[in-house]
């Protein structure tokens, strides 16, 4: 029940601020519903119900974006994070997710100032050569400072913004609330598994709090791009060392903290200006090559991939060279993810129906909420699917207009993308956005089929083989070894009576809770007949202390049944208008 949320008053405050703005962008039926408007009222706060439908003219997409972006810091990032649920939301939805824009105004220099203090150990003015109080830009979570280090370096300093972490730890609190009541009470939004997304959605916030990850992040990408070259890659001249065709800005570790990161300043051309690009005598058409096959190589060789490839995120040097910044938001594949997405986009770009439904069924069967409860049907859709691209030239086919149907498809069966393919369908879109705005001739298809099939010989390299059959026997043969003492295990708990099976039973603990309430009410309501027959004795018998000439203990036996009488009667009316 929300009001036991209420236990924690801290949270008070910023639960009142949430019921303001769904009634401000005229969500006040749903802060009714979830029983915010009783909590605050008992709490003694006011709403202003006068602004319910300032908004109402609009539709329901924008209004959400809207109200996401008066909230604040974390449920920007959340809608940031349901524009990649593409496989849940409609595309108009995923439209106005996009939107929401990472900017927020600048802190005060003072409180910036102080933290900075805190972390380096000194003030940052003494700490570098030289440090601009001007931010460069501010997010919601960080704003990010030019500086100069001793020995001449250009760099950036990402500060996270003072007092942030108590703000999104009671949103997140809140968020984790909501979620349980949705799932419990609702089996519209329990199909969009709110528990999970919220879940995912703190992880990966708290995460990016952290902006010693990020960096950590960043390394592990340019380890990747060591010696990458790609095919727009001049010959090496020997006694040469080439530029890379990637950049990703260096890490300064003696700087940067939980709270502070300090990295290369990357001097650009933003991925916004198509003008200046062309003014310079950069190829744009090689570029689109350029960072597609890099996020590519990212996603199919490394497993490690810049979740949010958008212009703001990427700056394109001379010699057609492109730097990526910002990862705070990191998608991870593992090996047996990547096999299958191979398989799956090979199936696609080559019309293979046959391929592309059996990964699909894998990933259905992946999660027990996701029951297939049609398979023929949904194997009939996707070939159905893969069967109108055939024919097609590679430069007809529109890969993020593939994937786009494809999530319909499971939408349609009421089916989910695992977690961690979702960020990746949203990169996929993303970057072929970014290609045509550079190219528009781009096509993805062109970059990523040579890519995927180079990867398939990997996999089925002799080599790759072996490995892959030595792990299997390795894991096989510990299993084995293994088998002998769990059996003993399992035995000696039988022996002695300590065998125990867990079964889980979805919405188990809920009934469990109506069942208490109503033995809760059973045992009220047999009290106040116990008063009732008790105190019309007490009324009969002669003698004692009387009010009003009836007997006192009678008297209060009534009014005792009447205060229990009325409570039965009101957690009745509160459980009717619960369901």
């Amino acid at each position: 029940m929300l009001w036991q949320a209420l236990s924690s008053v801290r949270d008070l405050g910023r639960l009142e601020t949430i019921a303001s703005v769904l009634i401000r962008h005229g969500f006040g039926d749903l802060v009714r519903r979830m029983g915010l408007a009783d909590a605050l009222e008992k709490a003694g706060h006011a709403l202003h119900w006068d602004d319910a439908q300032a908004y109402a003219h609009m539709p329901p997409p924008q209004r959400v974006r809207r109200a996401l972006e008066d909230l604040g810091p974390t449920f920007v990032k959340l809608g940031q994070i349901l524009s990649t649920r593409v496989d849940q939301f409609e595309p108009d939805w995923i439209a106005e997710f996009s939107q929401l824009q990472d900017h927020a105004p600048a802190c005060a220099w003072a409180e910036v100032h102080a933290q900075l203090c805190e972390d380096l150990g000194a003030p940052p003015e003494t700490a570098f050569a030289h440090f601009d109080p001007e931010p460069l830009a501010a997010g919601s979570i960080a704003q990010v400072h030019r500086a100069r280090l001793a020995d001449g370096t250009e760099v950036v300093v990402k500060v996270r913004r003072p007092g942030i972490v108590p703000l999104i730890d009671a949103d997140l609190r809140w968020l984790a609330r909501l979620a349980e009541m949705a799932e419990a009470d609702s089996p519209e939004l329990r199909a969009f598994r709110p528990r999970e997304v919220v879940k995912q959605f703190a992880r990966s916030l708290r995460r990016e709090l952290d902006l010693s990850t990020e960096g950590r992040q960043a390394e592990r990408i340019a380890a990747n791009f060591t010696h990458y070259r790609d095919g727009d890659s001049p010959a090496p001249i020997e006694g040469v060392v080439p530029e890379p065709p990637i950049v990703i800005p260096r890490i300064h570790w003696p700087w940067t903290r939980e709270r502070v990161c300090v990295q290369d300043f990357v001097q650009g051309l933003s991925g916004h200006d198509m003008a200046a690009l062309t003014a310079a005598g950069l190829d744009r058409q090689r570029l689109a090559r350029r960072g597609a096959s890099a996020v590519l190589k990212m996603i199919v060789e490394d497993g490690l991939f810049h979740a949010d490839p958008h212009a703001g995120n990427v700056f394109y040097l001379p010699g057609d060279r492109i730097a990526f910044i910002d990862f705070g938001m990191v998608g991870r594949l593992t090996p047996r993810r990547r096999d299958q997405l191979i398989r799956l986009l090979l199936g696609l770009v080559q019309r293979d129906a046959h391929t592309v439904a059996d990964v699909m069924l894998d990933w259905a069967g992946e999660d027990p909420q996701d029951a297939v409860t049609d398979e023929d049907g949904l194997v009939g859709d996707l070939e159905a699917f893969v069967d109108q691209y055939h024919g097609l030239t590679l430069q007809q086919i529109k890969l993020p207009a593939m994937l786009s149907e494809m999530v319909g498809i499971l939408r349609l069966h009421h089916l989910s993308l695992p977690p961690d393919l979702s960020l990746l369908f949203k990169a996929f879109v993303t970057l072929e956005g970014m290609g045509r705005e550079l190219d528009p001739a781009f096509n993805m298809v062109d970059v990523a089929l040579p890519l995927l099939k180079a990867a398939m010989r990997k996999r089925y390299a002799p080599k790759a083989l072996l490995q892959r059959g030595w792990r299997s026997v390795d894991e096989a043969l510990s299993l084995l070894g293994g088998l002998p003492q769990d059996l003993s295990r399992l035995v000696k708990a039988a022996r002695r009576g300590r065998l125990e099976i867990h079964i889980d039973i979805a919405n188990l603990t809920r009934v469990g809770h109506l069942l208490e309430s109503a033995m809760n009410r059973l045992v009220v309501g047999l009290v106040v007949a116990a008063l009732i027959v008790g105190s019309s004795i007490v009324m009969t018998v002669q003698g004692g202390p009387t009010l009003w000439g009836l007997p006192l203990f009678g008297l209060l036996g009534f009014v005792a049944a009447l205060l229990g009488s009325l409570w039965l009667l009101g957690s009745i009316a509160r459980s009717n208008r619960r369901e």
